[in-house]
């Protein structure tokens, strides 16, 4: 009995933990990483605040869009591109409170700007079209108020440093940094598709009138030889009778 009483610790102690308690472990270890990522994305996603819009801009038509700020020294993004009409130019003008000239420009075919809204209020974006008499145009563009704090709580995984939490911080915001580049770049790439698309098309409509022209001339010139032809065989004709 005394030795069944000792083995019986013993025993207990060298049990072995199942596979299914270290699923399990695992799983919870990757549900709060998870929810870690979730949450940084989620605080970055709370301090920015994009409108991407496609609008069609009629000729002579001045088309204004606002945008709000609530804090000081946020980082505006303004980014436009002429899609399609005329020469794929348009009149541009950013107003900040007070009627304050940010940014103007004249027939440009696309625009990115970053600028800082140093003063709180409504900032204007307009197109102006007034150069065209009669071709619409349509413009993508997109205004983004970023707001680059920080300083919001965010959600740590239990048994992590602060240090690894800053680490997966700024890797997070260094992925959306990139991820707005690639986004910035497939607008250009898509603008310039556009563009190169009705430049063939306009090349396309060009040869198919050329080559209709060129038809109806020699339609035209073969009618007038044989018109000429038989004029002079009559005339020989009478000329020999």
């Amino acid at each position: 009995m005394d030795g069944l009483g000792v083995s019986c610790p013993i025993q207990a102690s060298l049990k072995p933990v199942s596979p299914r308690h270290r699923i399990v472990d695992l799983h919870n270890d990757k549900m709060r990483l998870t929810t870690l990522v979730a949450g940084l994305i989620g605080l970055m996603a709370t301090n920015v605040a994009a409108t991407a819009l496609t609008y069609k801009l009629t000729a002579n038509e001045l088309a204004c869009f606002f945008a709000s700020t609530k804090n000081e020294n946020e980082k505006i993004a303004f980014y436009f591109a002429v899609q399609s009409g005329g020469s794929f130019d348009v009149d541009y003008l950013v107003e900040g409170p007070g009627g304050k000239v940010i940014l103007q420009g004249e027939k440009e075919r696309q625009g990115d700007f970053v600028f800082t809204a140093q003063v709180v209020g409504d900032y204007k974006f307009c197109f102006d079209n007034d150069m065209s008499t009669y071709t619409d145009k349509f413009v993508d563009f997109e205004i983004a108020v970023e707001n680059e704090s920080r300083t919001a709580q965010l959600p740590s995984k239990q048994g992590s440093s602060p240090e690894q939490t800053s680490v997966l911080e700024e890797s997070i915001y260094k992925i959306s940094g990139q991820l707005s580049t690639i986004s910035r770049n497939q607008k250009y790439f898509r603008t310039r598709e556009n563009r190169n698309f009705s430049t063939v098309s306009s090349t396309e409509k060009r040869i198919v009138n050329f080559s209709m022209i060129q038809i109806a001339l020699i339609v035209c010139m073969g009618a007038l030889q044989v018109f000429v032809v038989r004029f002079f065989f009559q005339g020989a004709r009478k000329g020999y009778v």
